[in-house]
C-alpha cells in the first residue's frame, strides 16, 4: 500500500470537515472489507491522500423505531442486521439478505453503509496496477466499457448506460422493496435519496464531501409475506449473479400489495413495476406466475455472453411467488 494520512473521527461533523479539507482526495473507512483490498491492489482512479476512520461514531451504530420509521445507522454491522429480532420479524428480506452476504467473519465487521457504497466488482475496473493495470474503462476516464466486447458474463442485462457493471449490494435490492431512503450528510446539511436513485451508471449520488448517515424504512403492513433469494456459484461467499426480493400483501386469495426488486442485473436495483401491477387483484396461480416472470424481464437487453441471467431471474421470481403463495395458504 502507498502512504496516506490517517484520521479518526467521533462525529459526522468531523468527518464532513475532513472530507472538505481534502476535496475529494480522502476515503471513509468503516469495516474496510472493500476499501483495504482496493488500496492494496491500487485499483482506484486516484490513490487517496487520507483515510478517515468513522468507526468511533457511536450514534451511527443503532437500529431504532422512531415515529413509525425504522432507522438504521450507517455503521450497523451486517451481523447485527441478520440477528436483530426486529429485523427478522418485520423486515425479514433485509435480515436474510444480510445473512447471505460473505462469511461470518466479514459480516462481523462489514457495515450497511459500506455495503451500499462498495465499489463495483467488474474485473476490468479492478484490474490490479502491479500486473499491468490500470485498464482505462469509463469509470477511470476511458472512452469505452471493455466488458461490452470482452468477458461480460456477470455484467448487466438491463439498464447499462456505457458502463455495464452491476450494483453488487444485496442490501440495496432488499431495501428497494421497502421504498427505503438513504440519508446523506454533507456541508450543506442532510438530504434523502430513494435507494433506487442512489446509484448512477458511473457511481453514486454522493458528492465528494458527503457521506451516508443512515437508512430509513417506512412502515409496512404487518400481514405482508416477504422473501429474498439469490443465485450464486459458490453458496457461502459469492456475490449474486441474480437476486430477487419480493413483498406481497393479500386480501383473501388475491394480491393486494406487490413489490418485486431484482438485483445484480443492472447498475442499480430494479423494481419490476409492470410485474407488480399484473399481480394486483389476482390470485397466485401457475398462469399468473409465468406471466409475471415474463413481464419482469421483458425489457432486458443481454450481451452475447450473459443472456443466461434472464432465465435465472425468471426462475427465481417463479420460486419466490410459489413460496409466498404456499405460505399465504398455510397462514389463513
Amino acid at each position: 500500500m502507498k502512504l496516506f494520512e490517517h484520521h479518526q473521527v467521533r462525529s459526522v461533523t468531523q468527518a464532513i470537515r475532513l472530507l472538505e479539507r481534502y476535496g475529494g482526495r480522502a476515503k471513509l473507512n468503516a469495516g474496510g472489507t472493500d476499501l483495504l483490498g482496493l488500496l492494496k491492489a491500487d485499483v482506484l482512479p486516484e490513490y487517496p491522500e487520507a483515510v478517515i476512520d468513522i468507526k468511533p461514531i457511536r450514534n451511527l451504530k443503532k437500529i431504532k423505531l422512531e415515529k413509525g420509521l425504522l432507522k438504521i445507522g450507517a455503521l450497523v454491522k451486517l451481523a447485527d442486521l441478520a440477528e436483530s429480532s426486529l429485523m427478522r420479524s418485520q423486515y425479514p428480506i433485509l435480515a436474510e439478505a444480510a445473512l447471505r452476504i460473505g462469511s461470518p467473519q466479514l459480516r462481523n465487521v462489514a457495515t450497511i453503509g459500506g455495503n451500499l457504497c462498495q465499489d463495483v466488482r467488474c474485473w476490468y475496473y479492478r484490474y490490479p496496477c502491479h500486473i499491468g493495470g490500470p485498464i482505462l474503462c469509463l469509470r477511470k476516464g476511458g472512452n469505452t466499457c471493455p466488458a461490452v466486447r470482452g468477458d461480460h458474463r456477470y455484467h448487466a442485462i438491463m439498464g447499462g448506460k456505457g458502463c455495464m457493471a452491476v450494483c453488487p449490494s444485496d442490501l440495496a435490492t432488499a431495501l428497494s422493496v421497502y421504498d427505503a431512503q438513504v440519508v446523506i450528510s454533507g456541508p450543506d446539511g442532510e438530504r434523502n435519496v430513494l435507494i433506487m436513485d442512489f446509484y448512477y451508471p458511473l457511481g453514486y449520488a454522493l458528492q465528494k464531501n458527503e457521506m451516508v448517515k443512515e437508512v430509513f424504512l417506512p412502515p409496512i403492513p404487518q400481514s405482508s409475506k416477504q422473501k429474498f433469494i439469490k443465485f450464486t456459484l459458490r453458496k457461502p461467499i459469492d456475490f449474486a449473479l441474480v437476486s430477487v426480493a419480493c413483498l406481497l400483501g393479500f386480501k383473501g386469495d388475491e394480491v393486494a400489495d406487490a413489490r418485486i426488486a431484482l438485483g445484480a442485473i443492472s447498475p442499480s436495483p430494479i423494481r419490476a413495476y409492470g410485474a407488480e401491477k399484473r399481480l394486483i387483484g389476482s390470485p397466485i396461480n401457475e398462469t399468473i406466475v409465468h406471466e409475471v416472470a415474463e413481464i419482469a424481464l421483458r425489457d432486458t437487453k443481454p450481451l452475447s455472453g450473459n443472456g443466461y441471467k434472464v432465465n435465472i431471474a425468471k426462475t427465481l421470481i417463479k420460486r419466490v411467488l410459489a413460496d409466498l403463495r404456499f405460505n399465504q395458504k398455510v397462514d389463513r
